[in-house]
């Protein structure tokens, strides 16, 4: 009786190993959309990474992009960015790196893992969408790897004067790791580190790839801007990428822009500054001396 129990068990063994195999990498994401289409992705599609430094303008061309009708940024995660921050670590140690290997982990298998964690969670963290983007500040610090990982991707590194940017982070207490807050120095210091590398890593990866986009000009000039990042992106114009500026009374197809006619004073003084006259004028100096002096005085009698 025995020996029969012990044949059983070696055959369901057996039975339970084959049925074990390993199935076949799921290729596709499908996802249903609130318009009843079905939305496929995977790791060939064109998948949009853009980043920065905090405050260095990545949420004002998220919020634009989202506008878009056939694009999904969502909120800001930083899950992927520090599930990248892990691999960078685990492939820089030597001794981590030789355990995984031995363990069977492989670059082969932490890739595929990488891959198919960052599209599900870009994916399914906002609305399907024909066009994915994803929006975390540091994530371009990985640009050679993602564009290992997803090869038709594009990249968008914002880059905003970093006397601004650090002004910005500074003044509505933006923490970030590494920087101290309480310094100008410690902050541009960091922050040209960091640019430096992300605008590397974009030239690496080609410029058909990646675009450097400049935040003032995109502030200034925001139909042009957003019409060569489109192109760059092989997306389509839509006049709802930027509806404020027909909602408040802008003319967004005005080029250049017309705000109306300016007071003569303004006309005047305009002309002025252009032929180099920056003296105060006379009608302004007696103002300017009288809150002078009082403020003078205030600070001596405190």
């Amino acid at each position: 009786a025995g020996c029969t129990l012990a044949l059983v068990l070696a055959r369901q063994l057996r039975q339970q190993r084959s049925a074990q195999r390993m199935r076949p990498e799921q290729e596709e994401l499908v996802m249903l959309g609130a318009d009843q289409v079905e939305y496929h992705y995977n790791k060939a599609m064109p998948i949009i990474f853009m980043g920065s430094i905090p405050s260095g303008g990545t949420t004002l061309m998220r919020a634009m992009l989202d506008a878009h009708p056939e694009v999904c940024c969502g909120e800001e995660m930083r899950i992927s960015l520090r599930v990248l921050a892990m691999q960078q670590a685990w492939s820089k140690s030597s001794r981590e790196k030789l355990w995984l290997d031995e363990a069977g982990v492989t670059d082969e298998v932490l890739d595929a893992a990488m891959q198919a964690f960052i599209l599900e969670v870009i994916a399914k963290h906002g609305e399907p969408a024909r066009v994915l983007c994803n929006k975390d500040p540091f994530t371009l610090k990985s640009s050679i790897y993602l564009a290992y990982l997803f090869p038709n991707s594009k990249f968008l590194l914002m880059v905003r004067d970093g006397q601004a940017s650090v002004h910005s982070m500074m003044a509505r207490k933006v923490t970030i790791a590494g920087f101290d807050l309480s310094s100008y120095r410690d902050c541009l210091t960091k922050w040209n580190k960091a640019i430096e590398m992300m605008y590397a890593q974009c030239m690496e990866v080609g410029r058909d790839k990646c675009l450097p986009v400049y935040y003032e000009q995109l502030v200034l000039h925001p139909q042009c801007s957003l019409k060569g990042i489109l192109d760059f992106l092989d997306i389509t114009w839509s006049d709802t990428i930027a509806p404020m500026l027909a909602w408040l009374s802008y003319d967004p197809y005005a080029n250049p822009p017309n705000y109306g006619n300016p007071d003569p004073i303004v006309i005047n003084n305009t002309h002025r500054v252009l032929k180099g006259d920056y003296k105060t004028p006379a009608n302004l100096k007696g103002y300017f001396q009288v809150n002078q002096n009082r403020t003078s005085s205030h600070l001596g009698s405190s």
